[in-house]
């Protein structure tokens, strides 16, 4: 099969297609013939030797990528609850390495969902990191709730723009911060209010957050503690460098907390579900060939996308 193999740590530069064996799936697995993928920031900071690479063994060459949705082809003992044919869709295999960007793939049926049938196969791989990352950060602990006041950094990216649908379908009162070019885009997802983060300073923000999503992390989780009301709740996507945030939430009365998501088909079974009665929708602004991997990780790092790039067979 065809597989986009990063040989080294660093530029785009270090892509390469490669013809690699097709694998067997095992006990509790699947093969999947991948349709649509997508890139995600992990993406960029991983190719460049951060990002995955600091959390486990990430050892070049290697192929990158989680989304995937595509048609099962094989299936391994102990994979009932799916049958070869059906359609399905997950960001697999993390924590860990997924290898999704190649033509099949290998999935733990405990990582996937089956895809909605009202849903393409581009928009199920486009919702599934960024869907199941808002997904979980929002169910922690106690979730979310009706009335609540939310706060949504980066409302106009992957994880973002779906949050804000999230977080409106919950009942939520729910403001998005962006660049004031995607502030059409933000309103049109339902948002409540909307900040301009290049003109305004987080401490001029409205406070009395309930809940603060944050995917940016390191000043701007400092910052944004003040803007919760006592007992409130703020999740950063980004691993804090210090202990910093955690003392000035306990000197504030609020609650910080550092995610990482997990793949999970009940999880993926949730958003699935969200997507399926469109309550939430990824917005695909740009599609790339998967042999243009290199362009679609340039593409994002430009910060001139919003919602998700998706990587088309």
């Amino acid at each position: 099969m065809r597989a986009i193999v990063l040989e080294q740590f660093g530029s785009v530069a270090n892509f390469r297609e490669r013809d690699v064996p097709i694998g067997r799936p095992g006990r509790g697995q699947v093969l999947i013939d991948v349709a649509a993928g997508s890139v995600n920031p992990i993406d960029i900071k991983t190719r460049v030797g951060r990002g995955a690479a600091k959390w486990f063994p990430v050892i070049p060459p290697v192929i990158l990528g989680w989304d995937i949705a595509g048609k099962i082809v094989n299936c391994g003992p102990d994979t009932d609850t799916f049958s070869l044919g059906e359609d399905v869709f997950g960001a697999i295999g993390f924590p860990g390495l997924a290898q999704a960007n190649a033509d099949y793939v290998i999935a733990d049926v405990a990582h996937i969902a089956k895809k909605p049938a009202s849903i393409s196969f581009e928009e199920s791989a486009a919702a599934a990191m960024a869907g199941l990352t808002a997904w979980q950060a929002f169910n922690q602990n106690d979730g979310l709730h009706a009335g609540q006041k939310v706060l949504v950094h980066g409302a106009s990216g992957g994880v973002g723009h779906l949050a804000v649908q999230m977080a409106k379908a919950c009942g939520c009162h729910v403001t998005g911060t962006s660049s004031g070019r995607n502030r059409q885009f933000v309103q049109s997802l339902g948002a409540d209010g909307h900040i301009d983060y290049q003109k305004t300073p987080i401490p001029n923000y409205p406070g009395d957050f309930d809940f603060i999503l944050d995917p940016i992390g390191g000043d701007v989780t400092l910052a944004s503690l003040g803007l919760l009301k006592q007992g409130g709740h703020l999740v950063t996507l980004n691993p804090p460098g210090d202990d910093q945030a955690e003392r000035k939430a306990r000197e504030l009365g609020v609650v910080f907390q550092f995610i990482l998501m997990k793949s999970s088909s009940s999880d993926m079974e949730q958003v699935a579900k969200l997507l399926g009665s469109r309550v939430i929708s990824a917005h695909i602004s740009a599609s790339i060939p998967l042999s243009h991997l290199a362009d679609a990780h340039l593409l994002m790092e430009s910060g001139r996308t919003v919602g998700k790039i998706s990587l088309i067979r």
